[in-house]
């Protein structure tokens, strides 16, 4: 068997599944353990990837990031319906990084969180298809009236 995982580092990575879930609505779970605080893990499917949670746990050299320190490696989700996910993650009680926000050049609007557990989320919601070539070319012009 071949495939990647994304594997993360949470204080308790059964509450962070149960917020995830609350979020996006698509989440799968895969394996899920009730064990004691500091041994849990949990695997789930979201879009097809794989995630790998596991509780913080010092004595395995395993430290979950701080909700008040900025990573610069974030999870970036194409979702259906980029308003309703990002609600629901304001109201469970992420920390807005930026709203939502429409790039009608782009055909795409976005908007960045980060959850309690101290990860970075960018949620896209595709509206039209803008090929590589225009999106460049669209960034190139940008620039030059800048300029």
């Amino acid at each position: 068997m071949v495939g990647v995982e994304i594997d993360m580092i949470v204080s308790d990575s059964v509450k962070a599944l149960e917020l995830y879930e609350k979020i996006f609505a698509e989440i799968e779970r895969i394996e899920v353990t009730s064990l004691p605080k500091g041994e849990n893990e949990a695997v789930f499917s979201l879009y097809g990837v794989r995630f790998h949670m596991l509780d913080e746990n010092e004595e395995f050299g395993l430290k979950a990031p701080s909700p008040d320190q900025m990573n610069t490696i974030w999870v970036n989700i194409t979702v259906p319906d980029i308003k309703k996910t990002y609600t629901k993650a304001m109201e469970l009680g992420c920390k807005e990084i930026q709203p939502v926000t429409e790039l009608k050049d782009y055909g795409v609007s976005n908007a960045i969180f980060i959850d309690p557990f101290g990860y970075q989320w960018m949620l896209h919601q595709v509206h039209r298809k803008v090929s590589f070539e225009d999106r460049v070319k669209l960034w190139e012009e940008k620039n030059k009236e800048t300029e």
